[in-house]
C-alpha cells in the first residue's frame, strides 16, 4: 500500500487520484540504472549528457548510467587523438 503526498492517507497502490483528499497520485518511477542508456551515451556522447541533465532529479540511476557512457565516449576520444598525434609527429621525423 502507497499513501497520500497530500493527506498522508494509505491508498491502493494502483490509485490514480487520491479517494480521500482528490489530489491525483504521482506514479512511481522505475530506476533500475540501464546498462542501455550507458551504451547509448558512450555512442553518442551529446545524448548521454542530455539525459544524464534531465533524468539526474527524476531518475539518479539511470541518468548516472548515461553520463558515464558519455563520460567514457569523450576519454577514449581524447585518448585516441592524444596518440594520434604522438604517432604522426614521430612518423614524420622518421
Amino acid at each position: 500500500m502507497a499513501y497520500c503526498k497530500n493527506c498522508g492517507k494509505q491508498i491502493d497502490d494502483a490509485a490514480v487520484v487520491c479517494p480521500y483528499c482528490g489530489v491525483a497520485a504521482t506514479p512511481t518511477v522505475t530506476d533500475n540504472g540501464g546498462f542501455g542508456w550507458g551504451i547509448l551515451g558512450c555512442c553518442i556522447p551529446i545524448v548521454g549528457l542530455i539525459l544524464f541533465l534531465v533524468w539526474k532529479d527524476t531518475k539518479p540511476k539511470t541518468a548516472k548510467a548515461a553520463g558515464i557512457g558519455a563520460l567514457v565516449s569523450v576519454g577514449v576520444s581524447v585518448v585516441f587523438y592524444l596518440l594520434s598525434a604522438v604517432l604522426g609527429i614521430a612518423a614524420a621525423g622518421l
